[in-house]
């Protein structure tokens, strides 16, 4: 395993300190409401494509299609499998007022893939709008699945900071994807400035999809087809999937001067036993499509450090915190970071790593497992854009986004790509 980019920081806390001190000013750029693309193109594979080599700083101009031939021979290309939910409920009161019940996470059971089997009632957090005019008692509605018409209840349990605990009830046995898939609405991000409309249940989703969890989608990887697939695979492009579980936090703007004062959210990540395995034995680059991966990938190493040093960490203990890449005094290298994973997960007869991460890529960051990014155009003053920064230099961002507003890209979730190469 080859580790790019710069080398490890002596000074952790002098590390720390100037990733902290980054101003988020400093990673604006004026973005035309006209340039936020509200739909995808009809054939996805047709958007542009800005292509990027760090090696000697070339821009050039293409289109999506040629992604297959412009990936490095022999890569392996990882993408994130999650699948966007229903996750935006609205139940309407006696009063006339529309309460506004949004998906975060799973509580009770804390399981995704049991939660979305649960019949009868589950537990989530959740974000309300309209809470004002949600005083007491329970919401309800009912909802008519195949025959059956089901009555739902959403009651209100403790506030989590600006979310809410929801324990939601329902009768007929029905299942809560099933409720999910009847009443919910698929979250779209709030740029886009429009409601949800029916195209948005396939143009929001991957081709891949495939893991129900997240409430917003890894916009990288919507520019696929399976035909772009089959065609990566005829090149000898290895494609493999992890997951991410994309929280609302997305799309939580940095409101502090500093990134000192942002807090990322935590998102649940799973990653095979049979990929850590391959990521520890190859030399071969690793493509991440979609700033989701990256995050997964790049946590990788500070769980397999964490287990390092103490073997029988538990869950809480191997959460990689947002900071960590920048207080971490860094001792082993990547492989054996992935091989202290794989044992892990051997002692516990597991084939699949199933964790939380919280990390943080800012200018100052060292990438240590991928080589490469195929990511959209993010929002100015963006966590995302601090993360393409730390790939590409921080110097050299606003070349790209530069050459992307004057060549009439198209940005944001439905917009136009990037591919980003060593």
């Amino acid at each position: 395993m080859t580790n790019p980019s710069t080398s490890q920081p002596a000074s952790t806390s002098t590390a720390l300190d100037r990733v902290a001190a980054l101003r988020i000013a400093d990673y604006d750029y004026p973005l035309p409401d006209e340039r936020i693309a509200r739909h995808p193109l009809a054939h996805r594979e047709q958007c542009k494509l800005l292509v990027y080599h760090r090696s000697n700083g070339d821009i050039s101009d293409g289109h999506f299609a040629d992604v297959p031939r412009l990936l490095p021979a022999g890569c392996m290309l990882v993408y994130n499998n999650t699948r966007v939910i229903n996750a935006r409920l609205r139940f309407a009161k006696a009063t006339g007022s529309v309460i506004e019940v949004f998906c975060l996470e799973p509580l009770l059971p804390r399981d995704y893939e049991q939660i979305f089997q649960t019949t009868g009632s589950c537990t989530w957090q959740c974000l309300v709008g309209n809470s004002k005019r949600w005083k007491q008692g329970a919401l309800s509605q009912q909802v008519t699945i195949g025959d059956t018409t089901v009555t739902l209840t959403a009651t209100r349990g403790e506030q989590r900071g600006n979310a809410w605990e929801i324990r939601f009830d329902w009768d007929c046995g029905v299942t809560f994807a099933s409720l999910l898939d009847a009443i919910g609405e698929i979250p779209i991000p709030p740029y886009l400035n429009r409601k949800t409309q029916d195209c948005d249940s396939i143009d929001y989703q991957t081709v891949y999809s495939h893991i129900d969890g997240s409430v917003a989608a890894p916009t990288a990887g919507l520019h696929f087809t399976d035909d772009l697939l089959r065609q990566c695979d005829q090149r000898g492009i290895r494609r493999r999937e992890l997951t991410l579980h994309v929280g609302a936090g997305t799309f939580q703007p940095v409101k502090s001067d500093t990134i000192a004062g942002h807090a990322m959210h935590h998102e649940f990540i799973a990653v095979p036993r049979t990929l850590l395995a391959e990521l520890a034995s190859t030399d071969a680059p690793v493509v991440a499509v979609g700033t989701t991966s990256v995050r997964t990938l790049e946590s990788l190493y500070y769980i397999g450090q964490t287990l390092e040093d103490n073997p029988d960490a538990d869950e809480q203990a191997l959460t990689v915190t947002q900071w960590m890449p920048y207080t971490t005094p860094c001792r082993i290298d990547t492989r054996r970071a992935l091989t202290n994973i794989i044992d892990y997960l051997d002692r516990h007869h597991a084939d699949t790593y199933m964790g939380s991460t919280q990390l943080m890529i800012a200018p100052g960051f060292r990438y240590r497992l991928v080589q490469g990014i195929i990511t959209n155009f993010h929002q100015p003053q963006s966590t995302l854009l601090l993360l393409v920064a730390a790939f590409v230099g921080n110097d050299n961002w606003r070349a790209l986004y530069d050459h992307a507003l004057a060549s009439d890209y198209r940005f944001l979730s439905y917009g136009d790509a990037q591919l980003l190469l060593p």
